[in-house]
């Protein structure tokens, strides 16, 4: 269970840093804007790990003898496209009005990476749709967290945060390899 709250923790990272991103853009904290944030984005990153994890159950047979390669692969593209974002622009700097389109828009471009994590789950040994709430639930916390922060002027924090979490993202990678290659 540590495992899919480290996962969720981590998958929240790059939509707490766009929150933090679209909080700066009020200098007032926006209870409803948080609200909205909230939901979409712990919506979309709670559903797209079960996307990846069928689709992990539909190749299983195919590739369980290097599965937890794949997952290693995964996760360390995933937490390194974190950690390599974290040095760049945000992306919210370039939204001048905050719609419900733009909100999902940007909760589908986070989710992204959730998918393909969502690969990994067959790995951890969890119920899916567990993991799936969890993740939501998560990410829609610190999404709500993040428009407060970034309204209170906690900008500084954004990249911060997607380093974090591509950082135990290939973590976790590491650690579902060494656990199926060197401790098996």
């Amino acid at each position: 269970m540590f495992e899919v709250f480290l996962l969720s923790f981590a998958l929240s990272m790059d939509a707490f840093a766009v929150s933090i991103g679209l909080g700066v853009k009020n200098k007032v904290f926006d209870k409803t804007l948080a609200l909205k944030v909230a939901l979409f984005f712990g919506l979309f990153q709670g559903l797209m790990p079960l996307f990846g994890y069928f689709a992990s159950l539909g190749l299983g047979s195919i590739i369980e003898s290097i599965d937890h390669w794949i997952a290693f692969v995964l996760l360390s593209i995933i937490g390194g496209k974190m950690l390599y974002e974290s040095f760049g622009e945000n992306v919210e700097d370039e939204i001048s009005i905050i719609t419900n389109k733009v909100l999902l828009i940007l909760a589908i471009a986070t989710s992204i990476d959730a998918m393909a994590a969502g690969f990994t789950l067959n790995l951890l040994l969890l119920d899916p749709y567990i993991s799936m709430i969890i993740i939501g639930i998560v990410t829609f916390i610190f999404s709500y967290f993040g428009v407060f922060v970034g309204s209170r002027g906690g900008g500084y924090l954004e990249d911060k945060a997607e380093k974090l979490g591509g950082i135990v993202l290939i973590g976790i990678g590491l650690k579902i390899l060494i656990e199926h290659t060197l401790l098996s």
